[in-house]
């Protein structure tokens, strides 16, 4: 027996492989959400927007992610797990090409806008294909991976436009062939994009689904070769055992008998929300504008996001080696105290700064403070939120509602998303940064209740285990 082959036969380094490329969706989200970072002081030049606008074009990716993961769940259903990431793939070239290419706010908010139709599908899409072919024992694990490929794109980004920021002089600096640097910024991501869509090609489609649409010839030799024939056998039985209890997945089963929406549901939307509103994205889409507008120069900024991004990294693979040996619940308590703690360590380092024309000026020791609570606060939110939440809604919806679940969820998650990053920079320019991280502080301590009372373990258990 070799080291990629379980004890009945079944292919380890097969269902690594498939997760692997299915959280390349995962690392060009991350990307395609980090990009826009080093970008910001570009769009402003070029179109000349003022802080509403700014905010909205960063943030109008967000519409296009709500929309994208709102309508992931019911067209997987349709056509399939993996042609849904083909297609995101597709579109994730595109937007590339085009944020790059738009002359005007308008163009590019439609480039970033189809941009977030992938990122949104992805995001629910790559959990649920993982959380669907892995064996339940590594299944939190393997589902951890995608927060791990987010952070990496998310860092791939800050690196990518470090380095050409630091070539070109400054983003908003001619670099290649007459373009300035900040539209480079947008076309590396064309190199990652194609690479995911070939190798979409390469890995089968989810057995779950495959037995949904008939095909259970297919279906079975994919169980097979996971799981190793007898166990195959048991998972193609017990997946028509569940499928043979259930309708066609429709938006209406998240309601029960009396009308009112399942307290499971409410749970998925609770988590969805809370971990935007703890303000993670303020720091990845806004990282360079935030730390200079405290002070850093622009070369500074955008380095300090790439350590942000190799912490948070380190902070995944903690998670992923514990997830399934203590459970998602403990991870997402000591998240939630933590950034609790190093967000309110934050909002009173900003409240002490003194106030210039251009910015925020710190005290050299209350900078070293609020950089190192703001290092904290990503370790925390990526120890726990960040890759917990993702791994909780693929895995916790019963098999009927799944698709509904995720698609409610992750609609949820990219609206509460979207209100934040819209909002950032109009605090920034009104009540300023105390007020902003204050927010984000208490949203992380009422967290802490959230978890406590409302979400349940599912470490361990069978998808056909779950229940509403």
């Amino acid at each position: 027996m070799t080291d990629t082959e379980t004890q009945d036969g079944g292919n380890l380094g097969f269902a690594i492989a498939i997760t692997f490329v299915a959280t390349l969706g995962g690392f060009l989200f991350g990307y395609d959400s980090g990009v826009i970072n080093g970008t910001v002081k570009g769009l402003q030049t070029a179109f000349g927007s003022d802080s509403i606008g700014t905010g909205f074009s960063v943030a109008s990716m967000l519409l296009g992610c709500a929309a994208g993961a709102f309508l992931a769940g019911r067209l997987a259903d349709i056509f399939g797990r993996r042609s849904l990431l083909i297609v995101s793939a597709i579109l994730f070239l595109i937007s590339a090409l085009g944020s790059g290419i738009a002359g005007s706010t308008p163009e590019f908010i439609v480039y970033r806008i189809l941009g977030g139709l992938a990122v949104g599908a992805a995001s629910v899409m790559a959990p649920a294909y993982i959380s669907e072919i892995a064996p339940a024992h590594l299944r939190g694990r393997l589902s951890s991976i995608q927060q791990v490929a987010i952070i990496t794109g998310l860092t791939a980004a800050f690196l990518s436009n470090y380095v050409i920021a630091g070539a070109a002089g400054e983003s908003t600096n001619e670099f290649w062939l007459g373009f300035a640097a900040w539209r480079w910024m947008f076309w590396a991501e064309l190199i990652p994009a194609a690479i995911f869509f070939g190798a979409l090609f390469l890995i089968p489609e989810s057995p779950r689904y495959l037995v949904a649409a008939r095909k259970t010839d297919k279906a079975s030799g994919v169980l097979n070769r996971l799981y190793g024939q007898k166990r195959g056998e048991e998972s193609l039985r017990e997946i028509e055992a569940s499928l043979e209890t259930e309708r066609a997945p429709r938006l209406s089963d998240l309601l029960s008998d009396a009308g009112k929406v399942h307290s499971i549901v409410w749970v998925g939307i609770g988590l969805a929300v809370f971990q935007q509103l703890v303000g993670i994205n303020v720091i990845f889409y806004y990282g360079s504008v935030l730390w200079e507008f405290v002070g850093f120069t622009e070369e500074d900024s955008l380095l300090t996001n790439v350590i942000m991004g190799s912490v948070s990294i380190l902070a995944c693979l903690a998670a992923i080696g514990l997830i399934d040996k203590i459970g998602r619940k403990p991870l997402l308590l000591i998240g939630s105290i933590g950034m609790a703690i190093t967000l309110g360590i934050m909002a009173i380092a900003f409240s002490q700064a003194t106030v210039t024309e251009t910015g925020l000026t710190l005290s050299p020791a209350l900078g070293t403070v609020a950089l190192l609570s703001a290092v904290a606060y990503v370790a925390f939110f990526n120890f726990s939120w960040g890759p917990v939440m993702w791994v909780l809604l693929g895995e916790m919806f019963p098999n009927q509602i799944r698709g509904s679940g995720l698609a409610v969820s992750g609609f949820a998650q990219w609206v509460a998303n979207f209100a934040i990053t819209m909002t950032f920079p109009i605090m920034l320019a009104t009540t300023g940064l105390t007020s902003a991280y204050g927010l984000y502080a208490i949203s992380a301590a009422i967290s802490v209740w959230f978890v406590y009372k409302a979400v349940r373990e599912t470490q361990g258990k069978r998808l056909e285990e779950m229940n509403v």
